[in-house]
């Protein structure tokens, strides 16, 4: 990557701020470090769910058993294997099943994906076999020659002693598949990523995306499984010999149990802080954070602001927050990756200068299935790691601080022409969230002409909102509306969900006529 263009002062800080450290990682297969647990503390309790429980001794002989099972079936290493199911001690087991047979598990919420969408996640991961529980097995739309298995097949599920399968040691790289994973598909069909095993173990069992857990630490599952962090949750707890605290409705209940918290801002948000009083390591993603959550959480807990999109594996920029920080930042490079800040023509850019985020090193994911142009648009040789090693395009905009912290500035497609002029609408939801009693702020654009801002909770004042804008942007970045709300509305994944909230912009706008 040519460089010369920079001053050597930049030059540098190029590498000195967008190389991560180079970090040993102690296994590439979550798996066996989950193995490792059950050999060390077979009594220990692995998980809990609405009161059942289930230990490390036991999750690790019913997955054995799983794994054997789907042996049987004729899966092998490499393979993708469906997991449709929903949040429940079963889901654990036949997670970590799948990954001892040496196969990629490709997950599902069998309860809120729609049946066209699971037949396009069969179809496109070729997912020969699907494992879910009886009682949502008439949910999977099985192709003719697909083998449905439950999970509470042959006998129930039911924790406690078991004969033991005997221990098959399949032949597994670090580069195959851990997951496959399915993008939001907002503007199409979902894709499925691939994500090896050595992306996964490269962020679960480095610091500091391990998030110190330990032995006995109580980790909340909160997430939808089809979310790339419910992997950060359920393999980054049961790695390192911790209890996963899988929720049920009531998110709250699992949260105040918890020692960790991994969630989105907009789950986060609905949390309160002095109601956690056990919570001491609290890590968000997923969407661009509110500094006054940052705050809240960061003076009760040790609090990471990260980024990074399902392709870059969970995360793989990471912040520890200090609410006495002029920014809110999203940090560094996680261990043995890059982040590049890179022009339009891909050449990197001064500290301080507004560019793409480009992100290298063991993140990078092995690309997209089956859709070779959309890989060749957003992955690329990394020039500056060379080795066939490849970068991955985030469409994430952000520069450099003077002391080596990255601002995430929005998305590349979240910067929209309003009356001809270029605006970012993350620019204006944070003067939103300023104003006092904001606690979240969601700015859209409903035409050429016109924005429209949503906050929360329903007691801020829009006029005084629109004004707070007006006093700190230019005209055309003043909302025309602001809607004060109570809540946000939430996608399955548990971020902001924003074709709602336009459906909501157009429904009042047509009743106020």
């Amino acid at each position: 990557m040519p460089l010369r263009h920079l001053s050597p002062r930049d030059q540098h800080l190029f590498f000195e701020y967008g190389v991560g450290p180079a970090v040993p990682v102690p296994d590439p297969f979550l798996h066996r470090a989950v193995e490792r647990q059950a050999a060390a503390t077979p009594r220990a309790v692995a998980a809990e769910h609405l009161g059942a429980r289930i230990t490390y001794g036991e999750l690790d002989r019913h997955a054995d058993a799983v794994a054997a099972r789907l042996t049987r079936e004729g899966v092998r290493p490499g393979d993708h294997v469906g997991l449709f199911v929903r949040r429940s001690l079963p889901m654990v087991v036949g997670l970590l099943g799948i990954l001892k047979a040496g196969a990629a598990y490709v997950p599902q919420d069998v309860g809120l994906a729609p049946a066209p969408q699971l037949a396009h996640v069969i179809r496109a991961a070729r997912t020969r076999v699907v494992i879910t529980v009886a009682e949502h097995a008439h949910r999977v739309p099985l192709p003719a020659g697909h083998r449905l298995i439950g999970l509470d097949e042959p006998l129930p599920y039911i924790p406690g002693p078991r004969a033991p399968e005997p221990r098959r040691n399949v032949p597994v790289a670090p580069d195959d598949g851990c997951y496959v994973l399915f993008t939001s598909g907002t503007t199409g069909r979902p894709n499925g990523v691939k994500v090896t095993h050595r992306n996964v173990a490269n962020i679960l069992l480095t610091a500091p995306g391990d998030l110190g857990i330990r032995p006995g630490d109580r980790v909340a599952q909160l997430l939808n499984i089809a979310f790339d962090m419910a992997a950060w949750e359920i393999l980054g707890c049961l790695a390192h010999g911790g209890t996963l605290i899988i929720r049920g409705k009531d998110i709250a209940a699992a949260a105040r149990t918890a020692d960790v918290v991994i969630a989105t801002p907009t789950v986060l948000s609905g949390l309160d802080p002095a109601a956690c009083p056990r919570v001491r390591t609290v890590a968000v993603a997923g969407e661009p954070c509110p500094r006054p959550l940052a705050d809240r959480w960061a003076s009760r807990a040790t609090f990471f602001n990260c980024c990074g999109p399902t392709e870059t594996t969970i995360v793989n920029t990471m912040s520890r927050h200090d609410p006495a920080s002029p920014l809110l930042t999203i940090g560094r490079p996680t261990p043995n990756n890059t982040v590049y800040v890179l022009d339009a023509d891909r050449r990197p850019l001064p500290v301080g200068e507004v560019g793409e985020m480009w992100a290298g090193g063991d993140c990078v994911s092995a690309g997209y299935l089956g859709n070779a142009a959309l890989n060749a648009e957003r992955y690329a040789p990394d020039p500056v790691l060379g080795g066939g090693r490849r970068m991955f395009r985030t469409r994430d905009l952000g520069r450099w601080t003077p002391d080596g912290e990255l601002e995430h500035l929005g998305r590349t497609d979240d910067q929209v022409k309003v009356r001809g002029f270029r605006v970012e609408l993350d620019s204006v939801s944070s003067v939103l969230e300023s104003v006092d009693g904001c606690v979240r702020a969601v700015t859209l654009k409903r035409d050429a002409r016109t924005l429209v801002a949503f906050v929360t909770p329903a007691d801020v004042d829009p006029d005084r909102a629109r004004r707070a804008v007006a006093d700190a942007l230019p005209y055309y970045c003043v909302p025309e509306r602001v809607m004060p709300l109570a809540h946000l509305p939430e996608t399955d994944r548990g971020k902001i969900d924003k074709p709602a909230l336009l459906r909501l912009a157009e429904q009042r706008t047509a009743v106020a006529r």
